[in-house]
């Protein structure tokens, strides 16, 4: 094997050798009606022409992991490196993945395809555009806004109050500039002026029905019930009044249907739909992992970035609206996030340190840890903890954070799948298999009939150990409106910084003695949640002083360059 220490994430996945999706989608026993080929390494699959059991059985492992740091986590490679190792090990296994946004591809975050030898593939198409799926969800949600700008144009029958329009234009780029503009300058025939604004397409309404939709009608109807904006006398308008849902519903029909795609090793991967965790639900579609569940016994996905967001929404807005619970969850976590938690600084991770200096950072960044195994354990799963092993981790690091997980009777194995694969992650599938044997009492964190602002205390004071919320003025006369319009009974869809469980990033570890500000509540009456916007937390990020891009390019054959 190659140097790995030379080699790249692209440089590996250029090297592997693809199977023809055909032979992938045999192998998952995909009927070659369901399939619709994009060329010879990409497919969608039509789960009404498949002919696998409607309802599908198979277990679901979720993989989440411990507050993300700049040091790196690897969820996505736990995944596929996990699914790989349970292959190996004679299972039926598919994952479901989200797919990557040019967003944070561009930026700084990279793509969402795994890493090393365990990666899915073709990660650069997977990476760049893929089937077309967010081009058609940003046509769908601009669609949306263009009906609503030229129903007003043309004479505002619904009574619509410009001012009062909580929809926004997406793009699935990182663009500052567009977070705030006016719309409709030029006079008279180019539209009502207005204050309006973009955000990522990750980050959309549109999406976030898209990824919860049961199937295409249930899509429609979701469109339907977006409530848009308000009119002048402060009433909730529906896209249902104004028209223009089948339209939208039109563009996404094919896009609804999940990706099949392929790991390093062959195992048959679902990447499908994308929705980013600190802004929006963080899970890839419900109709691609209950698509899963009907080809394969075990279903491995993840959530997006740590379990007090992404994981703490799969459980109370994705299982829920799926009507299936998690069979077992895996954390995962790495040496070097773990003392980045216990105060180490990223310009000092590569420095050789003693054993003993090593350790009191170590053990001290567990707390973030502990802290996540408490939370996944409150909702009545088993955690697993993946140490996701890094090339200049310790024997005397890995040992001793086994022994702790150990003494608190945690599952835990060290995962050496970016080098090794499947085969790398043997131990860490044996312990998936015996927590699934085990079954569990899964129970969402908070009931339907609480009141929003219940469900907001619950989540704070519950998954983020905070003393409590404090609701701007703005978030309580939002609250006061949800009651009013009986929106009350909908799921919460924290819009938190993922560095920290307080709405501080810079407060990493386990923080306490503190208040979680909520400005801002808005219903996705179409998503089925309501979204309370936290501390600085932006829906159009920014790209860094130095992007990712700048990086970027191709060679004379026409092959990526610099893509991570």
């Amino acid at each position: 094997m190659c140097n790995m220490e030379e080699m790249s994430d692209l440089s590996i996945a250029q090297a592997a050798t693809l199977k023809p999706i055909r032979e992938v989608a045999a192998e998952a026993e995909i009927n070659p009606e369901a399939l619709l080929q994009f060329g010879d390494y990409k497919a969608k699959i039509d789960p009404a022409l498949l002919d696998a059991p409607a309802e599908g059985q198979g277990k679901v492992v979720l993989v989440t992991g411990i507050s993300p740091t700049p040091a790196g986590e690897g969820k996505s490679t736990v995944t596929v490196g996990l699914s790989d190792a349970l292959r190996l090990a004679g299972e039926k296994v598919m994952i479901a993945l989200r797919e990557p946004s040019l967003g944070p591809i561009f930026g700084i975050k990279g793509g969402a395809t795994g890493g090393g030898y365990s990666q899915v593939l073709p990660m650069e198409d997977i990476n760049m555009h893929f089937t077309g799926d967010f081009h058609a969800i940003t046509s769908a949600n601009n669609l949306l806004v263009a009906l609503i700008d030229n129903h007003i144009h043309q004479g505002n029958e619904l009574n619509i109050d410009p001012r009062r329009i909580v929809f926004r234009r997406v793009l699935d780029m990182n663009d500052r500039s567009l977070r705030s503009i006016v719309s409709g300058l030029g006079g008279p025939t180019e539209g009502v002026p207005r204050e309006a604004g973009f955000d990522i397409t990750v980050a959309s309404e549109i999406m976030a029905i898209f990824c919860l939709a049961k199937d295409i009608q249930d899509l429609q109807d979701r469109i339907d019930n977006i409530v848009f904006g308000f009119t002048y006398d402060r009433k909730p308008v529906t896209v249902k009044e104004l028209g223009g849902g089948g339209a939208m519903t039109m563009l996404l029909k094919e896009a609804l249907k999940p990706n099949l795609v392929q790991t390093i090793a062959g195992t048959p991967a679902l990447v499908h739909g994308g929705p980013f965790a600190n802004i929006a639900h963080g899970c890839n579609s419900l109709i691609a992992t209950q698509t899963a569940r009907r080809l394969a016994d075990i279903v491995v996905t993840e959530a997006g970035f740590g379990a007090d967001l992404g994981a703490e929404k799969f459980m109370d807005i994705k299982a829920r609206a799926g009507g299936f619970a998690p069979d077992a969850v895996v954390i995962v976590a790495t040496i070097r996030a773990l003392k980045m938690h216990g105060g180490l600084a990223k310009d000092k991770l590569k420095d050789e340190l003693d054993t003993e200096t090593s350790i009191s950072y170590l053990s001290e960044g567990v707390k973030n840890l502990e802290r996540h195994i408490d939370n996944v354990r409150g909702f009545g799963v088993t955690p697993v903890v993946a140490i996701n092993k890094f090339t200049n981790d310790s024997d005397d690091e890995l040992n001793w954070l086994k022994a702790w997980l150990e003494e608190r009777g945690v599952k835990a194995a060290v995962a050496d799948i970016w080098a090794k694969g499947g085969a790398g992650g043997q131990e860490l599938a044996e312990a998936v298999l015996n927590t699934l044997d085990e079954g569990n009492n899964f129970k969402p964190l908070y009931e339907l009939e609480d009141t929003v602002a219940e469900k907001v205390e619950k989540i704070v004071t519950t998954i983020y150990r905070g003393d409590g919320v404090e609701f701007t003025a703005a978030a309580k006369r939002q609250l006061k409106t949800i009651a009013e319009n009986g929106w009350d009974d909908l799921p919460v869809c924290m819009a938190k910084t993922q560095y920290s469980f307080s709405d501080d990033a810079a407060l990493l570890g386990a923080p306490d003695g503190f208040t979680i500000t909520v400005r801002e509540l808005i219903p996705k009456t179409g998503a089925g949640f309501v979204v309370a916007l936290t501390g600085a937390v932006m829906t159009m990020p920014g790209l860094p002083k130095v992007p990712a891009a700048m990086k970027m390019g191709v060679d004379e054959d026409g092959h990526a360059v610099g893509l991570f």
